[in-house]
């Protein structure tokens, strides 16, 4: 490889060889010194650790091989001189390097000068053929310029402005400084000229000239686009004014025809006038002038400005229906624009593109495309709807109908109004139709005037939003905070039902007696379907209040979203949820209270034995059974309202319970006995009250069961403790201690009342309470503490465990 190389640095040294005389060896030597030896020798005689020994003995393997000694040492003398005649080689040819290396570096220079002579030659030669061609160009321009030949002047001059650039730098040499201002004054009269035609062609003043344009004028646009921009901008102001001036004459503020009634003939002015256009100047302008579309936009702009004059003139004569007719027919004439064009020369901040809002599972918040509710709908009118709504991403949108939201005040007005009367509607179809019915199968109905509320919400925000996503929009917001709290208390809270409560002439008979003529206040069937039906409609509204507040949010200006807050209006509705779970929960409370007095009234310390449950149990348990399937089947969509609905009742009821159990005093060994069991009864009916009376038995929730498994667990141990020998009083007021963990000394003084205790016995076991409340001690165990499973007296121990058989056997 080496070898090889070095053949072709030779080879293209060769020529330089000719021009210096120098030998090829020697300028190989000057560029490129000896190759070192880079490949891994085979020669024994080059490796780092040769011994001579060992070679001598691979050259002379045996005694026979001695023979060849002669021939062996004479291949060796012949290498050492082949090293010899490389070496001498070598040191000559380095005599003379520094001295060749020079004679080199001054060839190398000369052809350096010679390299550069040629690039400006050539440099030279290109930039004179420019000159001429520029002159040329010019004196042809100017020639073509007065014949008004634009066909040939449009590619000329493009040319002409190309090849003056290359000399930009030259601008120096008055020659070429003369050709530019040539150039300069031929652009300048071709300006002049060409604006002269258009306005020869066209004249502001009068009519246009008839027929179609002259070749004359399509080569003028031609060259107008190598011109300055301002020709061409100046051409198309002059042609776009000179084509809208019939419409400022026929529109004028002072004809009938400019007022929003007639708004459908400014657009149907506009759609002939691009066609009438089309027709006879659509190849005169080149197409990336997009001159139809410029004439569509210049005649919004003036048909805002125009309408925004005559609407201030005539502000008191704008009716809703009327405004609304405007805003529609505009925003139809926006759509059609945004078919027809791209929307290219609107320029950069022109017109707002509408956001496109995601899809939303909420009912109420749908998909609107292709929904009648994306129209503008005329209330109370017979006008007719819009074909189709504007498309999403419409750039035209708001090019016209801006000039509409400074007067919106009038549709927030109206809608204000109408949602007024929507308001008063539901109350009295609520009063004249009565409660809904009770219908126990498919739950407790959302009241179907809410639906009809947030679909007319919809309606307003789609239209609104149409209109303007800017004030008009957060004044929209705040009417529908004003009738969702209308709503929530006029048509919910107001139709909640009252309490009312009777408890003059009472007895414990009659409490404990459920029967027809009872003087226990409850609500009825329908009362209680109706409260379930007002907290699903709470709950339906909360949901779609959070769903239209966040619709609201992507419909505005961002600058805006911060002021669209309807959190107060959620909470509303909460307020309503809470207040009908506490009514359903005071009523069943209210129903069990005759139970829980005659509970407390009954003579516990009479009791002779312990039967099946007592009658205050079965009352209690009979309300239960009455309230809970009607109010969970009513509730079947709202499952967590339900369950809170229990967790309300137990957390009043089962404190209810306890004072009342404080009151039964003094109770006997038997009637704690029968309290315990009846507690226990009143525990596993409370446990399985969120299925109670179902076919489909779920398991309560696990919080709800923590709440009874709690309360009533203490309950019992009150009676454990009631049941509990006071004898000896010390072991007495430990175990207390550890039953209930109850610091309280008004909760013992309780138990002792319970008990029966006299004072003298009372105020001994306080001040022993009261000692051993800090430390409880520790061996208490040991020293036989008092428990049911293990009692000190016997006695007690047999009492105690008939009654757990006779809980197993009710169980």
């Amino acid at each position: 490889v080496l070898a090889s190389f070095e053949l072709l640095l030779k080879a293209d040294l060769s020529i330089l060889c000719k021009v210096t005389e120098i030998k090829v060896d020697v300028l190989f030597i000057v560029f490129f010194p000896p190759f070192p030896q880079v490949f891994p020798s085979q020669d024994p005689l080059d490796r780092a650790d040769f011994n001579a020994v060992e070679y001598i003995n691979t050259l002379f393997p045996t005694e026979q091989s001695l023979a060849n000694i002669d021939e062996v040492v004479n291949k060796i003398r012949l290498k050492i001189r082949r090293l010899d005649d490389n070496i001498r080689t070598v040191v000559r040819g380095q005599t003379n390097v520094g001295q060749d290396g020079r004679q080199v570096k001054d060839i190398t220079r000369d052809i350096k000068q010679l390299d550069h002579a040629k690039r400006h030659l050539t440099t030279s030669i290109t930039t004179l053929n420019h000159l001429h061609m520029l002159a040329g160009g010019v004196d042809s321009l100017e020639a073509m310029t007065r014949r008004r030949q634009y066909g040939e002047v449009a590619n000329l001059l493009q040319g002409v402005v190309n090849v003056l650039e290359h000399f930009n730098k030259y601008m120096g040499i008055p020659q070429i400084r003369q050709l530019s201002e040539r150039v300069k004054a031929a652009q300048n009269e071709l300006g002049q000229q060409i604006l002269a035609d258009f306005e020869e062609a066209f004249p502001s003043q009068g009519t246009k000239r008839p027929g179609g344009p002259s070749n004359v004028l399509r080569d003028a646009c031609l060259v107008a686009n190598v011109l300055d921009p301002r020709i061409k901008q100046e051409i198309i102001k002059k042609f776009i004014k000179q084509h809208l001036s019939e419409y400022l004459v026929l529109f004028q503020e002072n004809q009938d025809v400019a007022w929003l009634d007639k708004i459908d003939r400014r657009y149907a002015w506009i759609k002939r006038q691009l066609v009438d256009y089309e027709e006879k100047y659509g190849r005169m302008f080149p197409q990336e002038w997009c001159m139809t579309e410029r004439i569509a936009v210049e005649f919004c702009h003036v048909t805002r400005t125009e309408l925004s004059k005559i609407m201030r003139t005539r502000a008191k004569e704008i009716e809703v229906k009327l405004l609304l007719f405007a805003i529609q027919r505009t925003t139809n004439f926006e759509g059609l624009l945004a078919k027809r064009f791209s929307g290219c020369t609107l320029g950069d901040g022109t017109v707002k593109k509408p956001e496109v809002p995601p899809p939303s599972t909420n009912p109420f918040l749908e998909d609107e495309a292709g929904t009648e509710t994306d129209e503008i709908v005329i209330e109370k009118s017979d006008a007719e709807k819009p074909k189709k709504p504007k498309a999403p991403d419409n750039p035209f949108h708001g090019i016209v109908s801006k000039c509409f939201e400074p007067h919106l005040y009038v549709y927030i007005e109206s809608q204000d109004k109408n949602l007024s009367e929507l308001i008063d509607r539901f109350v009295a179809d609520f009063k004249a139709q009565g409660p809904p019915k009770p219908n126990v199968d498919e739950g407790g109905a959302v009241l179907p005037s809410c639906a009809d509320l947030f679909v007319y919400y919809k309606k307003c925000m789609v239209q609104c939003s149409q209109l303007s996503t800017g004030e008009p929009m957060i004044a929209l917001t705040t009417i529908f905070q004003k009738y969702l709290r209308e709503y929530a208390w006029k048509i919910l809270s107001g139709n909640l039902p009252k309490t009312t409560s009777s408890s003059s002439g009472l007895t414990i008979t009659s409490l404990l007696k459920e029967k027809e003529g009872s003087e226990v206040a409850k609500f009825t069937l329908e009362e209680l379907c109706l409260i379930c039906s007002i907290l699903s409609t709470a709950e339906y509204c909360l949901a779609t209040t959070q769903q239209l507040e966040e619709k609201l949010k992507e419909k505005v200006d961002a600058s805006l979203v911060e002021r669209i807050n309807l959190t107060g209006e959620t909470d509303t509705f909460s307020i309503v949820i809470s207040n009908s779970i506490q009514l359903l929960v005071q009523d069943l409370d209210a129903a069990c209270d005759p139970a829980l007095t005659a509970m407390s009234k009954m003579q516990w310390q009479n009791v002779e034995h312990v039967g099946d449950q007592s009658p205050y149990v079965t009352s209690v348990i009979l309300h239960i059974k009455q309230n809970v399937p009607i109010i969970r089947d009513n509730l079947a969509s709202t499952r967590k309202y339900f369950t809170q609905f229990c967790i309300k009742f137990a957390n009043s009821f089962i404190p209810k319970f306890i004072n009342h159990l404080f009151k039964c005093k003094p109770i006997s060994m038997v009637g704690a006995e029968q309290l315990l069991l009846d507690t226990h009864s009143l525990k596993m009916v409370l446990l399985d009250l969120p299925s109670i009376g179902s076919q489909v038995v779920r398991k309560a929730p696990a919080s709800y069961t923590r709440i009874v498994v709690k309360g009533m667990t203490r309950a019992e141990m009150i009676l454990k403790v009631v049941m509990a020998p006071h004898e000896p009083p010390v072991v007495f007021v430990d175990n207390y201690i550890k039953l209930l963990a109850d610091c309280s000394t008004d909760t013992f003084q309780k138990i002792l009342d319970m008990k029966g205790l006299k004072r003298s016995e009372q105020s001994s076991m306080l001040d022993l309470f009261r000692q051993r409340l800090p430390a409880p001690p520790s061996g208490a165990e040991s020293s036989g503490s008092l428990s049911l499973s293990a009692p000190t007296p016997e006695q007690e121990s047999s009492r105690i465990r008939k009654l757990e058989k006779l809980i197993k056997k009710r169980l």
